[in-house]
């Protein structure tokens, strides 16, 4: 079997790489254009994880360059493919939508067609819980209306889903996007919350707490998102159209408060705590309905939050030499 895994030196990219080459028949074909976001040393680094592991092909391409991406279809004829390159990030995308048009738009749109092209057993995509933007109704389901982003971001993510799912009808082949929730664990990205309150906290910095910390997010952890995306990925939707939404989440929002608190403990130390009003595009919860995900796979994230950021902290320290 060969699996095309696209943003193969992101957080995500890189689990999902790992636990497929685990399994040991699998081939995996890792596609990133180690774009500088964040510190392309971090990317790197995630990808010296998969180099040299047999079954393991790493391709230096930008998947809004149409030319080099077919062409990698046309070679290589992957049997599936999980798409999880995008630019990533809700604030930066007001100060660059261009880059999201970019990659989350053309990109996406470019997977879409390279899968309709060369034939695929299933097409798996990242979307985001950021699409419920500012919904009222909790937890979130995937029947509630997300059609009122208040990002850029989560514009792009609800048209991936939009136009991932006119492929399915128009085509007949089987794609399902996975609504992510507030992904965290070792190998995390330095734009988020963990990275940044970890970091803060060890260096004796004041973290920002946003909103005064009248916020919820449902943390998921790292392997549960793996194990999710593994499980649906060798379970394509078979209904008409051949097309599937996702949340993948630990179905339990945590309070900003708990959220500080466990850090804190992993780090055993205490936060300098600076409070500071909502930022723009931000929401205050995010809490995901699994129900569907359970019921198609067997399976939804629980890894209790102290416990992955225990895991988190850790491997902060090592990878820091702390």
């Amino acid at each position: 079997m060969k699996v095309l895994v696209t943003g193969a030196a992101g957080f995500i990219g890189r689990a999902v790489g790992a636990r497929l080459l685990d399994r040991g028949d699998i081939n995996v074909l890792g596609v990133d254009n180690l774009n500088d976001y964040y510190a392309v040393a971090l990317k790197h680094a995630r990808l010296a994880t998969l180099s040299g592991r047999p079954g393991f092909a790493f391709h230096h391409l930008d998947i809004a360059d149409w030319t080099a991406l077919e062409a990698l279809f046309a070679a290589e004829r992957p049997d599936y493919v999980v798409h999880l390159a995008a630019q990533a990030g809700v604030r930066y995308s007001i100060e660059n939508p261009h880059v999201y048009a970019q990659s989350n738009l053309v990109g996406h749109t470019n997977v879409l067609e390279a899968c309709r092209r060369h034939p695929v057993r299933h097409l798996v995509f990242a979307s985001s819980s950021s699409v419920y933007g500012q919904n009222a109704k909790v937890p979130f389901s995937e029947d509630d209306r997300v059609d009122a982003p208040v990002s850029f971001y989560a514009a792009t993510k609800k048209a991936n889903e939009v136009m991932a799912h006119s492929y399915a009808h128009l085509y007949r082949f089987p794609v399902t996007g996975l609504r992510f929730f507030t992904v965290y664990g070792p190998w995390g990205r330095p734009d988020m919350a963990p990275w940044l309150f970890t970091e803060a906290i060890l260096q004796e910095r004041p973290i920002k707490v946003f909103n005064h910390g009248r916020m919820q997010r449902d943390f998921t952890y790292i392997d549960d998102i793996v194990e999710g995306v593994l499980r649906v990925m060798e379970r394509p939707a078979d209904g008409e159209p051949p097309f599937a939404v996702y949340n993948i989440g630990n179905h339990n929002p945590v309070p900003l408060t708990e959220f500080i608190a466990a850090t804190e403990a992993a780090c055993g130390r205490e936060a300098v705590k600076e409070y500071l009003p909502m930022q723009e595009g931000d929401v205050p919860i995010t809490y995901a309905d699994t129900r569907r995900l359970r019921e198609a796979v067997g399976f939804s994230p629980d890894t209790p939050l102290r416990a992955g950021m225990q895991a988190f902290v850790d491997w902060y320290r090592a990878y820091h030499s702390l």
